[in-house]
């Protein structure tokens, strides 16, 4: 016994430092952050672990605890790992749940860790006291409370199996402070079964062989691709799925980047704002496969009249999404990196160049109506489409996109390029204004994460000599506004995004709806905005306007020239519409290539 007590005594640790050593056993090098009181014994042990022979973590200092769950976001998508945010109990804790949301509705992984009062203080009111595990587990996939130090490399090793595996998602740790002052031998611990908790459902081949039947059946086959693929890392197993089967595919918003836009079986975006001939054609292909993606209701339109005609065949990872949204005639629930070659090995060859080339006029009317004159305006204020397509030219593919929320969101998913994986860290499900800017923070990490690991190199080939990708971030002004003080962290870091501030002076998405459903009454949706050239200044950011079209290509140039960050500040025209768009509520099929006329001016009475 007294052995015992020698050995604790001498190798015990406080708690603090056990979850710096059982981060780092989960593979952890980069934290987003904020101290305070009930997370300070952490904080401590992490001075250590930043720097000297212990150095493990590069920790970065957001400005609001916001940020830092929107940053772990951007680090996620990017890198593939779990972003990891410390932040401190009460307000801190609670400035995160918009995060946590975020990440939940997006499958996210990432790992939030807030500081508590003792457990001695829980119920009393104490100072910055918050049931943070009650208001998170709504939004999270797990919330836990530690309560004692020797649960700590458990709670922390089953926080990343959960976070990571299966649908990714966020996971909230709330760490009382008596756990973080406690003495513990630390021993790691690997958690990767959790009872209860199917993380990868087993595969039915029945389910595969009636899917393979129903495609090799098929006359006109549709496949909608969502994010799952990137998530699931079956980018390959994708496209040869679609190449066996000759299947056109369109792509969520979220799963852009699954499948390049060069690839010659890509036929554009899905949803209300996405592209003309797939929205169309979804009401009229025979077999519609839907691989991880949720029909959201962006998607879909009006769910009674959604692709009727169609055989649906839905691949998830998550069983919960089958028969949520859209009827399914066959389910194929597992890892899309399994059940993909599944059902591809056998398919037979096929060829629907026929239903393929019935996409092209579809195509080329809504080029010639919508996409020519946002990319190529002959004259007039700038539009939003130009200045996406001059960044998405200059930048020749090799970028990472980050958006804000709201019409700069629209128009850079439409008309960016991607033809790479993990290239886009967009605000889908929750439609958070104030993301892009802390998301591209930590899509800059992301960018270093996946350099460190030699995979953007392996990715170029023959273009070894360039490091890094660049991260592009749209934002409009109401956006760029709502999260303004990270730039306070780009300053410091010196974080290379490359911010592209659409000013229009609105809300634009908002007094886009309020023009053509609410009879133009803009009720506050016009902005008086600050002078952003100043604001550059104060943080030591170089800036530029543009006005002009003639000087738009220069000025881009010229942005990504620079080194670190940079703030492009460009004149939007102010009614600018995002087109095409199918109405709120009505069919996939009633999709609007040109703006209603408005309804007159609303008047007053009945």
């Amino acid at each position: 016994m007294e052995k015992d007590k020698d050995y604790i005594q001498q190798n015990a640790i406080t708690g603090s430092e056990a979850l710096m050593l059982a981060l780092k056993a989960e593979g952890v090098k980069t934290i987003f952050g904020y101290p305070g009181g009930s997370i300070m014994p952490v904080y401590d042990a992490l001075y250590d672990y930043t720097r000297g022979e212990k150095k493990a973590f590069d920790h970065i200092l957001v400005r609001h605890e916001q940020a830092a769950t929107h940053a772990a976001e951007g680090y996620a998508r990017v890198s593939g790992d779990v972003g990891v945010t410390i932040v401190t109990s009460g307000p801190g804790a609670t400035n995160t749940l918009t995060g946590v949301a975020d990440a939940m509705l997006d499958s996210t992984p990432i790992v939030v860790i807030a500081g508590q009062v003792p457990i001695g203080a829980l119920g009393t009111d104490a100072f910055q006291e918050v049931d943070l595990v009650g208001v998170a587990q709504p939004i999270s996939k797990w919330s836990y409370q530690i309560r004692h130090a020797e649960d700590i490399a458990w709670a922390v090793s089953r926080a990343f199996y959960i976070a990571r595996s299966g649908r990714p998602g966020p996971v909230v740790l709330d760490f009382p402070k008596n756990a973080q002052t406690e003495k513990v031998v630390f021993k790691p611990q690997k958690v990767d079964f959790v009872r209860s908790y199917v993380a990868y459902p087993t595969l039915d081949m029945d389910a595969v062989r009636e899917a393979a039947e129903l495609i090799n059946n098929a006359k006109k086959p549709l496949a909608l691709v969502g994010q799952g693929v990137e998530l699931g890392n079956a980018q390959q197993e994708l496209q040869d799925f679609l190449e066996k089967a000759d299947i056109p595919a369109g792509r969520t918003m979220l799963g852009l980047s699954a499948l390049p836009s060069t690839h010659p079986l890509n036929v554009g975006m899905l949803g209300m704002h996405g592209n003309y001939a797939v929205n169309m054609k979804e009401q009229e292909c025979d077999v519609l496969i839907a691989i991880g993606m949720r029909f959201s209701d962006r998607v879909t339109g009006n769910p009674k009249t959604y692709a009727k005609q169609a055989k649906v065949i839905h691949l998830d990872i998550d069983k919960s999404e089958i028969d949520k949204n859209v009827k399914t005639d066959v389910a194929v629930v597992a890892d899309c990196k399994e059940s993909l070659p599944a059902i591809a090995s056998l398919l037979h060859p096929a060829d629907h160049r026929e239903w393929r080339e019935s996409f092209r006029p579809l195509d080329e009317k809504e080029r010639a109506k919508v996409i020519e004159p946002a990319i190529h305006p002959k004259e007039g204020p700038l539009l939003m489409g130009e200045v996406v397509n001059a960044v998405a030219e200059a930048t020749e593919g090799d970028a990472v996109l980050v958006t804000d929320v709201g019409q700069n969101q629209l128009f850079a998913t439409r008309y960016f390029k991607y033809p790479k994986k993990r290239s886009i860290c967009t605000s889908g499900g929750l439609g958070t204004m104030g993301y892009g800017m802390p998301a591209a923070i930590g899509a800059t990490f992301g960018v270093k994460r996946r350099e460190e690991r030699g995979e953007i190199t392996e990715e170029r080939g023959e273009r070894r000599e360039e490091r890094e990708r660049t991260v592009v971030c749209f934002m409009g002004d109401g956006g760029f506004q709502m999260n303004i003080q990270e730039l306070g962290t780009i300053m410091e870091q010196q974080a290379p995004v490359k911010m592209i501030l659409m000013n229009n002076n609105y809300l634009g998405n908002v007094r886009q709806w309020q023009d053509m459903f609410w009879q133009r009454r803009k009720s506050f949706t016009r902005m008086m905005n600050p002078c952003y050239e100043l604001i550059a200044q104060g943080y030591n950011i170089p800036y530029e306007a543009v006005t002009e079209r003639s000087r738009l290509k220069d000025a881009v140039q010229k942005m990504l020239d620079t080194t670190g960050p940079y703030i492009l500040e460009c004149a939007i025209k102010e009614d600018d519409d995002v087109l095409p768009m199918t109405p709120p509520g009505s069919n996939v099929d009633d999709m609007m290539l040109e703006t209603l006329s408005p309804a007159p001016p609303y008047k007053g009475g009945k």
